[in-house]
């Protein structure tokens, strides 16, 4: 399964476990799509509504990318699904704390703290390690509902949305748990994840990776491997993030959106003339050529955001 974190963030290339942990997530992710695909279309009845056409309808060489923590959901997946587990008392109540102060901190500062992230990875392997992988399956289906379905950003699932209702694939590119990341991506409609891979035999997880966690320049090779294996033109794809650290993934694709930017990402979009979109605030996109549904969505994205916030937890 997917093993559940980040490294710290590198100024260079995809290493050979970059490669290795970018192709292994692209056949999972194939795999997973596959089983989604099925099951939509028992699901599904027929409709003769009429498709838009935002993006380009029927161009079967394009497909979307979207980072998830951020970007498509409020807050980071692991971490909640860090609270699901302890809930299941997969681990106790100062583990609980170290990953409420974790979550907490990236909800404010709005980026990744790369020492965080390694420690939120280590403890999760430690933690999944001896179970099995229809049993984090399961309940990674009831932490989705209890914990991130009311954290999902209404405006960037517009733009997902956009891209499906034109017949193009959209996947989710996420260093949680490609597990985890699947059935998030089941619950929204998506075709289907890419997402960290962790090894596991006999359908057991061992405590180990398959490379190592889908960050950085790990993206951009899961997404190069996923577009060769599905013939896909990546010029004509679209790709949105949130950090800086998902740079070497837009850069791939002819269509890069910069969703709810940090600091970084935002000069950098902003220099490459890049399409900025934030729904933190409900603000205009600084180009044009957002989806229509999207403006709906970067409303509703911002009250959603600020009923979160003063939320109680639970």
């Amino acid at each position: 399964m997917a093993a559940f974190g980040w490294l710290t963030p590198r100024r260079r290339s995809a290493t050979a476990r970059s490669v290795l942990a970018g192709e292994a997530s692209a056949e999972a992710a194939r795999k997973s799509s596959q089983e989604l695909e099925e099951l939509a279309h028992e699901a599904t009845p027929e409709t003769a509504a009429e498709e838009p056409e935002f993006p380009v309808l029927g161009d079967d060489k394009a497909a979307a990318f979207f980072d998830l923590d951020n970007t498509v959901m409020q807050g980071a997946a692991l971490f909640h699904f860090g609270r699901g587990l302890y809930k299941r008392k997969f681990f106790e109540t100062r583990d609980l704390y170290r990953f409420a102060w974790q979550q907490a901190w990236f909800r404010l500062a709005g980026v990744e703290d790369p020492e965080h992230m390694q420690d939120a990875r280590d403890s999760a392997l430690s933690i999944v390690k001896g179970h099995r992988v229809s049993e984090l399956m399961s309940i990674g289906e009831e932490i989705y509902d209890e914990y991130m379905a009311e954290r999902i950003w209404p405006g960037t699932r517009a733009l997902a949305e956009a891209h499906l209702d034109a017949g193009q694939k959209v996947w989710l590119v996420t260093a949680a748990p490609v597990e985890i990341a699947t059935v998030i991506a089941r619950r929204l409609g998506l075709t289907g994840a890419l997402g960290t891979v962790a090894e596991s035999v006999d359908g057991v997880y061992t405590g180990k990776l398959v490379g190592e966690p889908l960050h950085g320049p790990a993206k951009a090779e899961a997404v190069r491997a996923l577009a060769a294996a599905e013939g896909l033109d990546l010029g004509r794809c679209a790709a949105y993030s949130d950090s800086h650290n998902d740079i070497p993934m837009l850069s791939l694709v002819g269509h890069p959106y910069a969703i709810n930017p940090d600091t970084k990402l935002r000069k950098h979009a902003r220099t490459l003339d890049w399409r900025l979109r934030d729904y933190r605030t409900g603000r205009k996109a600084a180009k044009v050529g957002i989806p229509a549904a999207a403006g709906v969505g970067a409303v509703a994205g911002g009250t959603a955001a600020a009923i979160a916030l003063h939320r109680r937890r639970r």
